[in-house]
């Protein structure tokens, strides 16, 4: 993997809200994110928490494994 983990993790969030046909900012609302913070994440520029990840994960519906494709 060339991508670094901030990188694959932001790619992955944009890949399924994508796919949820949903804006940054919507998205970012409904998980109580501030939308330029979650517009970092997407751009691989934050080290974020695992209490962040969480919030992502679950505003996706989804578990870890599906997230992760574990």
């Amino acid at each position: 993997m060339n991508a670094s983990i901030k990188e694959w993790f932001g790619k992955r969030c944009k890949e399924l809200r994508t796919e949820k046909n949903i804006s940054q900012e919507k998205f970012a609302l409904s998980i109580d994110m501030d939308r330029a913070y979650y517009a970092s994440v997407e751009l691989g520029k934050r080290n974020i928490s695992i209490e962040n990840i969480k919030k992502i994960v679950d505003g996706f519906e989804i578990s870890f494994n599906t997230f992760f494709n574990i």
